[in-house]
């Protein structure tokens, strides 16, 4: 067997497979933020099946926040809405900015029909 021959079969394993996730496992963090920002899954230290788990849990979970909420008189305290399940390979939580105050003015202004020009 060629070394070629040897690479195409590596890369064409499962990605469940022991090799592919020995290999994802050896990822440094800067192969691995990489790997996350650009969106392939497959590659990534889960395999779809879990990644397609952590999803479905994650709008479980919404799901019965939003219930909880909507059927609450609003009186007692309201539960926090619940976080996603931490995915390999994102390090960092993003983190939503302040909306400024001229924004909120146009933005309230936009709402209530006022120059929408």
């Amino acid at each position: 067997m060629t070394w070629r021959q040897l690479r195409v079969l590596i890369q064409h394993l499962p990605p469940e497979s022991a090799t592919m996730t020995a290999l994802r496992n050896g990822l440094s963090a800067e192969e691995y933020e990489q790997q996350a920002r650009s969106g392939k899954p497959e590659e990534g230290r889960w395999s779809m099946t879990e990644q397609l788990l952590a999803g479905i849990t994650d709008a479980l979970r919404e799901l019965q926040y939003i219930l909880v909420v909507a059927n609450s008189d609003g009186k007692g305290c309201k539960p926090r809405r619940p976080e996603p399940i931490r995915r390999p390979g994102i390090t960092t939580k993003p983190t939503r900015q302040p909306m400024s105050d001229t924004a909120a003015e146009r933005l309230f202004q936009l709402i209530n029909g006022e120059g929408a020009a």
